[in-house]
């Protein structure tokens, strides 16, 4: 048993010593209450120098006010002083950051702006912010701004709703390729900005790794106990097993059996 600890910790290590703020898990602590490292992303992803970030905070769960519907779990959620709002989201791949998935989001963020009573002109504007590790839209650009127009008229609709993909392969020497080459880098030493290499450095390097370590294994445990739950139900549907013969059947823990008699 002190064995297999003793490789599981290191092969933490190593995680963590790979991430660099293409991991949503890094990213998230990274940028979490982290005010002048968000201002810096939008004001250079947005070319906006005015914006005034007043919160922020990461992983903030949304519930679906369907019964039954999709919620959704935002790795960036925050607000500027002119009461707009920008979910910022990491994706290593294409299909996490599906076109129907940003105007899923971004739908999700608008309806909770308006309170009972407000009227629709105080809806403030939206932004959804995906920074993907590769180009997803294969022309080169290093930002793809999406907003609605009229098709009849080309004129813009400007109904506060906006859309940026950002193409974490760019590699200009322009602010937005400082900005890219920075989420690609694992060491704090090699980050442009030092609003972003003082939080890499805290959680990589410093007081925080231990947080983030444990972040780590908190993820492979919650994965794991997935892969076993999806095992279980496989097996109960295809041997039509009830739930204590299906977990006896590939000798699952006591503790993990608790764990799962919860969810199935």
């Amino acid at each position: 048993m002190k064995k297999e600890m003793i490789q599981d910790s290191r092969i933490v290590e190593q995680i963590v010593d790979d991430m660099d703020l293409f991991d949503d898990d890094l990213m998230s602590m990274v940028f979490d209450h982290n005010i002048p490292a968000t201002e810096l992303l939008l004001k250079i992803i947005l070319k906006q120098g005015d914006i005034t970030v007043i919160s922020v905070v990461s992983q903030r769960g949304f519930q679906n006010p369907i019964v039954g519907g999709r919620d959704i779990r935002l790795d960036i959620l925050a607000k500027d002083s002119t009461g707009r709002y920008y979910n910022i989201e990491v994706q290593k791949k294409p299909e996490g950051a599906h076109v129907r998935r940003a105007r899923f989001n971004s739908s999700m963020m608008d309806v909770r702006m308006l309170k009972a009573g407000q009227e629709f002109s105080e809806l403030r504007d939206s932004y959804m912010v995906f920074i993907t590790q590769t180009d997803i839209f294969g022309h080169g650009l290093p930002v793809y701004t999406v907003n609605r127009h009229f098709e009849e008229i080309d004129d813009s609709f400007n109904d506060g709703s906006h859309i940026v993909y950002v193409n974490g392969s760019y590699k200009g020497e322009d602010a937005i390729g400082k900005l890219m080459h920075d989420f690609g880098c694992k060491e704090s030493k090699d980050i442009y900005y030092p609003e972003l290499a003082k939080g890499v450095k805290h959680f990589k390097e410093e007081g925080g790794r231990k947080i983030m370590c444990e972040a780590v294994e908190k993820y492979a445990e919650t994965k794991r106990i997935d892969a076993l739950y999806e095992v279980v139900k496989n097996l109960m549907e295809t041997m039509k097993l009830n739930s204590e013969q299906a977990m006896s059947a590939i000798k699952i823990s006591e503790n993990d059996k608790e764990v799962l008699l919860k969810r199935l």
